[in-house]
């Protein structure tokens, strides 16, 4: 989707948060007419709604047109094609993550402790995972580029920023490795689809791994 970046450095004395990121091509949103804008979010909603009600195969430029009630040109001059729709999905999503956790309110925005921030966090990932399987499972990189996504390595440096707070003097950036692994949609889907796990468990086994990592 994004293009790769050279490896992620993070200064030691870095202290602000990064800005956001998108998945898909850069588009002027705000700038689009305001029935454009309605039609996109429009769309986007109809194949949302397809995705947690069938699965993300049942998302076609065909079905999302009669689930929002409007011509197939309209889907493919908006997205261009399947591709285009599903990346333009993840990419609403996670920008509205993004700004949760990087100017929302707290605990998952500024303002509170970084132990409280960690785990508002990973809570946020594995609800939006329970939410969006299907789509992320569909989106997932393979292993030579999934430690390279530029939103993969927003996530993780923004875990490093939050336990270099919590826990001075540890390994920040292979801690925050380790986190991303617990909150990884392969993980999450084998756990609670395949082997039939509570997601109430995963959530209480994170906010048990941030407390052993930071030693609260």
């Amino acid at each position: 989707m994004s293009a790769v970046l050279p490896p992620f450095h993070e200064p030691e004395d870095a202290v602000g948060e990064p800005p956001l990121l998108q998945l898909g091509p850069a588009e002027d949103e705000p700038c689009l007419r305001a029935d454009a804008a309605r039609n996109r979010a429009r769309l986007l909603d109809a194949a949302a709604r397809l995705i947690a009600e069938h699965g993300v195969a049942a998302v076609t430029m065909e079905a999302v047109a009669v689930a929002a009630d409007v011509g197939k040109g309209t889907v493919f001059r908006r997205f261009g094609d399947r591709t285009g729709l599903l990346t333009a999905l993840l990419d609403h999503s996670e920008r509205k993550f993004q700004a949760a956790f990087l100017s929302g309110p707290p605990p998952l925005g500024p303002g509170a402790p970084p132990v409280e921030r960690l785990r508002a966090f990973g809570l946020a990932l594995l609800r939006r995972a329970g939410d969006e399987m299907d789509l992320q499972l569909a989106a997932e990189p393979g292993a030579d580029r999934r430690y390279l996504q530029p939103v993969r390595r927003l996530h993780h440096g923004h875990l490093v920023l939050l336990l270099r707070q919590a826990a001075p003097g540890a390994d920040a950036d292979l801690l925050a490795h380790t986190l991303m692994g617990y909150l990884n949609p392969g993980l999450i889907h084998h756990l609670t689809r395949q082997c039939g796990m509570p997601p109430a468990r995963l959530e209480a086994g994170w906010s048990d791994l941030v407390d052993r990592v930071t030693g609260c």
